[in-house]
């Protein structure tokens, strides 16, 4: 049986990051649409997926608050929206229940109400320790509040990761290692680096067009990369997926862990994603909610489904997913996961260093240190 999970998505922002092409709104862009209204709608929703999956008895095994900002709303919210998952579906024991969170949107007695209420871990946006980047970022929190907000989160007996990107304009290679030793002097327990994407619509996007700004070059990013696994290796993390890396192994995201692995998960919120594996008497199918929040409540109050489109999948597309994402796992995939047409790319994959081939002798494709910073064209080619 597949493990199954709750997302909930918070699409509120203090400001909009000009890099940012998430479903987030600063305030004064949901007009309509207010923090309280959210969350009766979205216990809504939930009330919604208690019907609709009668008969389904699993509990979840995790639950993530993601954004946005989730702790732009007061503690006494999320709590409410945590009692609700309990509520649909059950939380499971031992499960894990993670919020994002800005450092400067959590105080100390607000991480200790999340804790005493079953949260188990907070994901912080670093981003970055270097204030020019940070303003490149337009991240807006004080990076002296990090340690703070580390340290409260650790008091409230909290696991704590620190999420960084890399590659943004103007950032040099000194600046990212002055990032990452900050990280490790603060002890995380995970940690996340994200090569930075300027997305086409974005504030960021624009400005690249009119060259106000300069990409990173890939060969940076590269070293950049790099540099990230020496240092958190050294420091005793190992990396568990591409771009994360756990101090110990029961202190990887389970969340974004079910995510690679294909298991089920429900997406409650303004945009959110759903994904339903094969079960009986029904094929996988993914499914999405409409993306603003005020036309999201609309639904909810009108006794309507947020759904904006579904999509059923084959057997075919779900081979062809399991490939796209577990390749990028520390384990790998078994080598009868991908199609016996595709021995030869495997064997060229090995020849030029982005699959182990110890591993493959042994039976699983696994990306090597190449392979990781080129793990697109190897799902290319495995697919």
């Amino acid at each position: 049986m597949r493990d199954f999970g709750v997302y909930i998505h918070v699409p509120f922002c203090s400001v909009r990051c000009g890099y940012c092409d998430f479903n987030t709104y600063a305030p004064g862009e949901v007009e309509g649409a207010t923090r309280e209204g959210y969350v009766e709608a979205a216990l809504g929703e939930m009330a919604q997926a208690h019907d609709s999956m009668a008969g389904d008895s699993r509990p979840a095994s995790t639950v993530f608050f993601g954004g946005g900002t989730p702790t732009m709303l007061d503690p006494t919210a999320l709590i409410a929206l945590l009692g609700g998952v309990r509520d649909t579906w059950g939380i499971a024991p031992g499960a894990e229940i993670s919020t994002e969170a800005n450092p400067d949107s959590v105080s100390a007695a607000s991480l200790s109400a999340l804790a005493s209420a079953g949260f188990t871990r907070v994901s912080f946006g670093m981003q970055s320790a270097v204030p020019h980047v940070l303003k490149t970022l337009e991240r807006t929190h004080n990076p002296d509040n990090v340690a703070k907000a580390v340290g409260w989160a650790k008091q409230a007996g909290l696991a704590v990761s620190l999420d960084l990107i890399y590659g943004t304009p103007g950032e040099s290679l000194e600046d990212w290692n002055a990032s990452l030793d900050a990280v490790v002097a603060l002890e995380p327990d995970h940690v996340s680096a994200y090569a930075l994407v300027i997305e086409p619509g974005t504030k960021m996007g624009a400005q690249l067009r009119r060259g106000e700004v300069e990409p990173v070059d890939l060969d940076t990013q590269a070293d950049m990369y790099e540099a990230a696994e020496s240092r958190l290796a050294a420091a005793g993390f190992g990396w568990y997926e591409v771009s994360n890396w756990a101090r110990e192994p029961e202190q990887v995201c389970r969340h974004n862990l079910a995510y690679w692995r294909s298991q089920d998960w429900w997406g409650i919120g303004p945009g959110a994603h759903s994904y339903l594996g094969p079960r009986t008497g029904a094929s996988a199918e993914r499914w999405w909610n409409v993306k603003h929040p005020r036309a999201y409540a609309a639904r909810i109050g009108a006794g309507e489904s947020p759904e904006q489109e579904r999509e059923p999948l084959t057997a075919d597309d779900l081979a062809l997913e399991s490939v796209m994402l577990q390749i990028r796992l520390a384990e790998g995939i078994p080598r009868d996961a991908v199609a016996a047409d595709k021995a030869g790319a495997i064997a060229a994959l090995i020849g030029d260093g982005l699959l182990d081939g110890h591993a493959a002798l042994a039976g699983r494709l696994v990306l090597t240190m190449r392979g990781r910073l080129l793990a697109d064209a190897a799902v290319r080619a495995l697919t």
